[in-house]
């Protein structure tokens, strides 16, 4: 799939996706999802903006509930990491359970897993950046729940790799499939990854019953293991060059929406915090793709080093990863801005989420 980065394809993009298909197909690797993700994970586009986007071409909550209803997964997962911060990247609720292993299976970096659907797609996943979300939640249970890893090497891993990837949805999406932020584990067999993929396969290492798979030794195939050492290379900057007397507009890799303060004029820095990175890194691909959206922004400077150092007053749209940030900060954009408190599950959050909307 192909990702282009000026806002204009990615407009087109929103305004010709179909969500009654997406509704009926979207679990299969082959239907109708939408190629949004790596776009709202940059805040490039945000998800009032899309959903209006729909409204403006008539499109009722009736026939883009499923759709908003995922979105809204997204803002979940971001109002956690709000109220968590960085508990979610420990096992945020329950300890994992069942762990016999740790860092990655080699199986999954070298794509012979022996499952032909993951491996098929995990040959070309550092290349393209993406992964179907059911291909996501296949590798997680295959890696952690099969193969008895902690979740967060792997999910590191992902993250590193991803154009969407968002440490929020990531890291709990992770712990939502090995029920660390769920209440059971998440399972596949090989039937069901037939149905979904398209494949016809049998006599693999999931090919038994859902009650039968929790019951089996680790396979042989994912028992060798590598302990990664992800390392974010640093894109070439130049020294950034302030106007004196103007605003200074502050970006990072979360908030890149291009309608942000637009037509005024300011600094407008792109803050690449190290410090960050050393944390979480991003390949060189996945910078690259953050720095052609950035190039959608007139006049975008990029900053490698970290923000106190600016030593500005900055105005930026708030999110976790910037919460350290001295400045005016401006409201994140979300679907229900009014609506407050910590929820337990996301249908707890979706239930009075829903009414909101309708």
């Amino acid at each position: 799939m192909d990702f282009p980065t000026n806002l204009a394809a990615v407009y087109a993009r929103i305004d010709q996706f179909d969500p009654v298909h997406y509704a009926r197909t979207r679990n299969f690797i082959q239907g109708g999802v939408s190629y949004l993700s790596p776009y709202l994970s940059r805040g490039f586009i945000t998800v009032p903006q899309v959903v209006a986007r729909l409204k403006s071409r008539g499109i009722g909550m009736e026939q883009a509930e499923k759709f908003i209803q995922e979105l809204a997964w997204r803002e979940f997962y971001t109002r956690t990491w709000f109220q968590k911060g960085d508990q979610i990247f420990t096992d945020i609720r329950h300890a994992q359970v069942g762990v016999e292993n740790t860092g990655i299976p080699d199986a999954i970096l070298s794509s012979r897993t022996g499952i032909r659907a993951l491996d098929t797609h995990l040959a070309i996943f550092p290349q393209t950046g993406y992964l179907h979300n059911h291909l996501r939640m296949y590798l997680a249970a295959i890696t952690c729940n099969v193969g008895k890893y902690h979740w967060s090497a792997p999910a590191d891993w992902l993250y590193y790799h991803l154009l969407d990837g968002d440490l929020a949805s990531n890291a709990l999406s992770w712990q939502w499939c090995v029920g660390t932020f769920s209440n059971k584990l998440y399972y596949v067999n090989q039937a069901n990854m037939n149905t979904y993929t398209g494949m016809e396969q049998k006599g693999t290492f999931l090919d038994y019953s859902y009650e039968d798979l929790p019951l089996q030794a680790v396979p042989d195939a994912l028992i060798k293991s590598t302990k990664l050492n992800l390392v974010f290379e640093a894109p070439p900057t130049q020294p950034i060059k302030l106007k004196s007397n103007v605003p200074n507009f502050i970006y990072t890799h979360y908030t890149l929406d291009p309608t942000f303060h637009q037509g005024e004029e300011g600094n407008r820095i792109l803050v690449l915090e190290p410090s960050h990175f050393k944390k979480h890194p991003m390949s060189p691909r996945t910078i690259q793709f953050i720095l052609d959206l950035a190039a959608n922004i007139p006049d975008m400077q990029v900053y490698v080093g970290e923000y106190v150092d600016l030593a500005i007053q900055g105005i930026f749209r708030d999110h976790p990863i910037n919460a350290h940030f001295q400045g005016i900060r401006e409201a994140y954009p979300c679907l229900a801005p009014g609506l407050e408190g910590e929820f337990s599950s996301f249908f707890s959050f979706w239930n009075k989420l829903a009414k909101k909307l309708n």
